[in-house]
């Protein structure tokens, strides 16, 4: 299977208009990330993980043309705001798209996009067909997911295993069984927001104490906030498995 990090960043921070940090004022492209979203495809299956506000530049400048569904972490905007462009899909594959979500998720998907949900629908509106994510495994087409609970300070939010990648986002806390199912991961993506401590999320060195644990054969690093510091710079300071993830950047594992 193919993974592509289509945005690894955060809203977290001083918005760039407002900040004049080195990282901001950054040459390198690297530097540069949209809200946070994975998109994975197979040999039959094409599936993204949120949908954040940058959503439609994010698929656009992947060129992802085919997409059979959307999968959500949890409810915050940076994470499912950009929903409404699924409209573009319903056109080209004339069918709904397919969207999995926890019972949190859905009530806030219903409450903020009330006319996706409307009886009477206007015209031209995103078609979704709502399924509903519990803690048992289940497969969109041959992509076969495994839910992993994690906290993000009071919030569930759920990370996915799929094969031998997992993929956490906006984390802070996990519990042991929890843990169980990302090992053996020899890949696994995992939120660092910057080098300092946060309420929700996971620091660098948080995030290398659990990448350290699991011990997968390459770790990435994602949900970076600006407050991390350049990219090139970061690097030279992680272990040999351990690399920063950037906006574009493709990665091949095992189903």
């Amino acid at each position: 299977m193919k993974g592509i990090f289509i945005g690894t960043g955060t809203s977290q921070g001083i918005p760039v208009i407002a900040c004049n940090c080195e990282v901001c004022k950054s040459k390198n492209s690297k530097d540069f990330r949209f809200r946070t979203s994975f998109f994975v495809k197979s040999e039959k299956t094409s599936i993204v993980i949120d949908t954040g506000p940058d959503f439609r530049m994010q698929m656009l400048n992947n060129k992802i043309v085919k997409l059979d569904g959307v999968v959500f972490t949890h409810e915050h905007k940076d994470h499912v705001a950009g929903l409404d462009d699924i409209r573009a899909y319903n056109y080209i594959q004339k069918k709904d798209m397919d969207v999995f979500a926890s019972e949190q998720v859905q009530v806030a998907l219903h409450r903020e996009f009330p006319y996706v949900f409307d009886e009477n629908k206007y015209p031209g509106v995103p078609r979704v067909k709502l399924h509903l994510i519990g803690d048992e495994d289940f497969s969109i087409g041959d992509i076969h997911l495994t839910p992993i609970n994690v906290s993000h300070y009071i919030m569930p939010v759920k990370g996915y295993r799929i094969g031998s990648l997992s993929y956490i986002t906006d984390a802070k806390e996990i519990s042991p069984s929890e843990m169980d199912k990302m090992r053996g991961s020899e890949i696994l993506i995992l939120n660092a927001l910057r080098k300092s401590e946060h309420i929700s999320h996971f620091s660098l060195a948080q995030a290398l104490e659990i990448i350290k644990e699991i011990n997968p054969k390459k770790a990435y690093l994602t949900h970076i906030s600006h407050l991390m510091g350049l990219h090139d710079e970061v690097s030279k300071e992680l272990p040999s498995n351990v690399e920063i993830a950037y906006d574009g950047l493709e990665i091949e594992f095992s189903s």
